[in-house]
């Protein structure tokens, strides 16, 4: 659990990370989602953060549920996002076909 002053740390970091995932600079994201050029900098230097709406334009802007902001297990939220979405329109079949494909990605990225 993250208490105190972690959550700015938290927060800071994992914007961060995920910004530099989209390869966007911290001004063109500040400027896209409708803030001062200096905005989101000024959150991952821990200077602030930002109100409950800007956080939802912020994940907007990620192409992420305000969920998948805090969950650390999921290195690229965006396209796992898509990838759940993709699959519910799958049947039984496809569905075990894309399960087999990826225990086997699996297997080979462990080797």
């Amino acid at each position: 659990m993250i208490y105190g002053e972690d959550y700015q740390d938290y927060f800071s970091s994992r914007l961060t990370k995920l910004r530099m995932k989209k390869d966007v600079s911290a001004r063109e994201m500040s400027l896209a989602i409708g803030q001062s050029e200096g905005y989101i900098a000024q959150i991952e230097r821990k200077h602030n953060l930002p109100s409950m709406t800007v956080f939802f334009y912020i994940c907007e802007y990620l192409h992420i549920k305000p969920n998948e902001f805090f969950d650390e297990d999921v290195e690229f939220p965006a396209t796992y996002s898509e990838l759940l979405n993709n699959l519910k329109d799958l049947d039984d079949e496809q569905m075990k076909n894309i399960n087999s494909i990826v225990k086997g990605l699996k297997k080979n990225a462990k080797k």
